[in-house]
């Protein structure tokens, strides 16, 4: 009995040491987040779009009002959604049969707006998914689709294949071949990453022991060196920072500021990067929304010793989400002022 006497005391201390830790933790976390962030927005700023864009006809209104959405809110780059590809690696044109359209309203109500051609598809990985990245004959499919594209007079191709894990070769190599194909045309090449793993040293940990199919798998998250690689082949990286799954806007804001500062010192220097901030309803919408996500991308910002070298911004996701109250919100917090810190 004595034991047991024993025994519980121990569980006791060790429960209210494991809360007592966590509320400290909780306690800094909120305590970090009070201040307002003292950096602005930028002037290079993206917005995945929806695919009925490309696939459904629009009135002239409707097209006047996206470039009036666009210009107001200060978006460079908007990537269509334009496919998915097909296992093979192509797009049946039936799915892009308005693109042209498209493309000459954008240009004639938003010029300088860069309209970016979305494309991916679920990798195969492990014999489950649709498309295998590491067949020669799809990723050279995948590059004629890539080239239809560009030649109806997209400004870039973006690329969202997922799962992408950080020693996918195959996903390299069509980085590099599709960089040569965008650069021979004078476009652009981008693509869509998860955020960064927390420890890069737990990835043989994670191999040995986790699936990379299932319920619970093997986490699909860059490493450093990953990320560098795909930055040196990509003229734009976006980051999907969002989903963060966090129960505290404090901690959701955390998290977007680590991955904001952590993103821009390792690649801001390579490439032009977007952190990716949700518009749509998250699985803890309590905690994670736009207002949180852009607050904790300026205070990762706060937290840089110097700019990057090259431009940076948000990516919003998406454009079929977002209200009007949000795009306020975004262009009240947001959006750079006539004069600012070097996030303007």
């Amino acid at each position: 009995m004595r034991v047991m006497g024993r025994a519980g005391r121990i569980l006791g201390w060790a429960t209210a040491y494991v809360l007592g830790l966590a509320a400290l933790v909780f306690a800094g976390v909120w305590v970090w987040w009070q201040p307002e962030p003292r950096a602005r927005g930028t002037e290079a700023n993206a917005l995945w779009a929806r695919h009925q864009w490309v696939g459904e006809p629009h009135s002239d209104a409707e097209y006047r009002a996206l470039g009036e959405l666009l210009k107001e809110n200060r978006i460079t780059d908007v990537f269509f959604h334009a496919g998915p590809f097909e296992a093979d690696g192509t797009v049946p044109e039936a799915k892009y049969r308005y693109a042209r359209q498209l493309l000459a309203a954008v240009h004639r109500y938003a010029p300088g707006v860069r309209a970016q051609a979305y494309l991916g598809q679920i990798r195969v990985v492990d014999g489950k998914g649709v498309i295998d990245l590491d067949d020669p004959a799809v990723r050279a499919r995948v590059l004629g689709t890539d080239a239809a594209f560009l030649d109806l007079g997209f400004d870039g191709i973006h690329y969202d294949f997922e799962p992408i894990y950080p020693d996918d070769r195959a996903f390299l190599a069509l980085m590099d071949a599709t960089r040569e194909l965008t650069r021979s045309k004078g476009r652009l090449l981008s693509v869509a990453l998860e955020q960064q793993t927390l420890l890069d040293g737990a990835q043989p940990i994670y191999k040995a022991l986790l699936p990379r199919t299932g319920k619970f798998h093997y986490p699909p998250r860059p490493t450093r060196d990953f990320l560098r690689a795909v930055a040196d082949r990509a003229d734009q990286v976006a980051i999907m920072t969002y989903d963060v799954s966090l129960p505290t806007r404090s901690l959701a804001g955390w998290h977007f500021a680590r991955h904001t500062r952590t993103t821009l010192e390792l690649i801001g220097d390579r490439t032009t990067v977007f952190m990716g901030v949700p518009t749509y309803r998250p699985l803890m919408e309590w905690a994670e929304d736009l207002p949180v996500a852009l607050r904790g991308v300026r205070r990762g910002v706060d937290d840089l010793e110097r700019p990057p070298r090259r431009p940076y911004g948000v990516g919003v996701y998406a454009d079929w989400t977002t209200s009007p109250a949000e795009w306020s919100r975004y262009r009240a917090t947001w959006l750079p002022q006539a004069t600012g810190s070097f996030g303007g």
